[in-house]
């Protein structure tokens, strides 16, 4: 099993460019089931996710078309023939993200069964609102022996739309909803959607394939539905959570970084924190660049839905406030089980005290190379971001989780100047 190694102490200096975004192009992927025509899809990241999930397709009929361009990649999706609306445990286990075939399926197919989901062991993330949104819009719908089994029961075997209230912001339960309702025999209205930005690409893609969709980025989603979607190209947005992490990896390690191909528009909570640390920050309308101050400030945060502070960027700040001047307080708010990185930061040296769903982090002015165990994708990133300030080697084990969500981490990181190698 692959682990990296990390030589310490070395500021980051120098430019790199940023991937698409894994939580967008997840649902996108799953888009191409709603229609008969080609999908194809630019700024594809290469990630072990982006490859579980079209396996899945494949394994469901769907022509998968691969190629490399560039510094991207592009793949073109044929649902023509799509002939086995099932996703089976195997593919589904390590990767939640495959719950978004259900929705699509059960719009263009009448049918699904989808293994009930797995990945990262960050605490419970139910598909209820996903049963409960298609169950109104009139599919029937059942769970045995782990798997969703959901079909449309109505006339022309189609979902009805529905006015739908999910009882917690959901993004994957909001972008299935999304595609279940672009099929749908009339309006369907998401109340209490999420807002996120790979909510509203999703919804740009859908539009661009002939669907009806406004609200996209508020909190309430309407639908019209149509008969039947076309094909279409579309570019993935930039990966924000990819941009926050090299941004926390340069103010950390200090140094200076411009990081292209980027947005700073989707990551305003983000940013504002970087810049109460101490940082100097320039905006550009594709770039972002970062001069890191010659020791940070602790910043608190607390996590909620967009627009507020993202929790796939908590384990990154924590592990900047490790070596920051002050104490900082985090509140972590959408998952339980999310503070499992703090104690392989100990291991660094790092002063972390975890009181339930909150961390007292005391900065302290070294950390000192160790072994440690990445336990999901975000803690991953902060384990590095640490293993980048700590004097000496870490090495971090476990990083297929890593390679879940980051695409060439260790080669662009080399190219700032830091001494990263995967090693077997």
């Amino acid at each position: 099993m692959d682990k990296l190694l990390i030589e310490g102490g070395r500021p980051l200096s120098g430019e790199v460019a940023i991937s698409g975004a894994k939580n967008a192009a997840l649902p996108l992927l799953c888009a191409a089931l709603l229609t008969r025509e080609p999908l194809t899809l630019t700024n594809v990241p290469s990630l072990n996710d982006i490859g579980t999930m079209l396996k899945l397709l494949a394994q469901m009929g769907v022509k998968v078309t691969r190629e490399k361009v560039g510094a991207s990649g592009t793949v073109t999706l044929d649902a023509s023939a799509l002939d086995n609306p099932v996703a089976p445990y195997e593919l589904v286990k390590t990767m939640r993200a495959s719950v978004l075939v259900l929705g699509p399926l059960v719009a263009r197919a009448g049918e699904a069964r989808v293994s009930l989901p797995g990945g990262c062991a960050i605490g419970a993330r139910p598909v209820d609102q996903h049963i409960k949104g298609l169950t109104a819009m009139g599919a029937e719908v059942s769970v045995e022996q782990g798997y969703v089994h959901a079909r449309t029961t109505g006339s022309g075997g189609r979902l009805k739309g529905a006015r739908l209230f999910t009882d917690m912001v959901t993004v994957t339960g909001t972008e299935n909803l999304m595609m279940a309702g672009c099929l749908a025999d009339g309006e369907t209205v998401i109340e209490n959607a999420a807002r996120e930005p790979e909510v509203v690409d999703l919804a740009n893609c859908l539009v661009a394939m002939g669907a009806q969709i406004s609200g996209a980025g508020t909190d309430v989603i309407r639908i019209r539905g149509v008969e039947r979607l076309h094909g279409a190209t579309h570019r993935i947005m930039p990966d924000r959570i990819e941009t926050g992490t090299f941004l926390c990896a340069a103010a950390a390690a200090g140094g200076q970084i411009r990081l292209t191909q980027t947005s700073a528009s989707y990551l305003d909570a983000v940013i504002d924190k970087l810049m109460d640390t101490g940082c100097d920050i320039t905006l550009e309308r594709d770039a972002i660049t970062l001069k890191a101050p010659a020791r940070p400030l602790a910043v608190s945060i607390r996590t909620s839905p967009y627009p507020a502070f993202p929790t796939d960027m908590q384990a990154q700040f924590m592990a900047l406030n490790a070596v920051a001047e002050g104490t900082a307080v985090i509140r972590e708010t959408i998952f339980e089980n999310r503070f499992m990185h703090a104690v392989e930061l100990i291991r660094l040296g790092a002063d972390i005290k975890i009181d339930g769903n909150t961390a007292f982090v005391k900065g302290v002015t070294k950390l000192d190379g160790a072994t440690v165990m990445a336990t999901d994708l975000r803690a991953s990133a902060s384990l590095v971001i640490a293993g980048l300030v700590a004097q000496g080697e870490t090495l971090i084990e476990r990083i297929y989780h890593l390679d879940r969500g980051y695409e060439n981490l260790e080669q662009k990181l080399a190219a700032l100047g830091a001494s990263v190698r995967r090693v077997k």
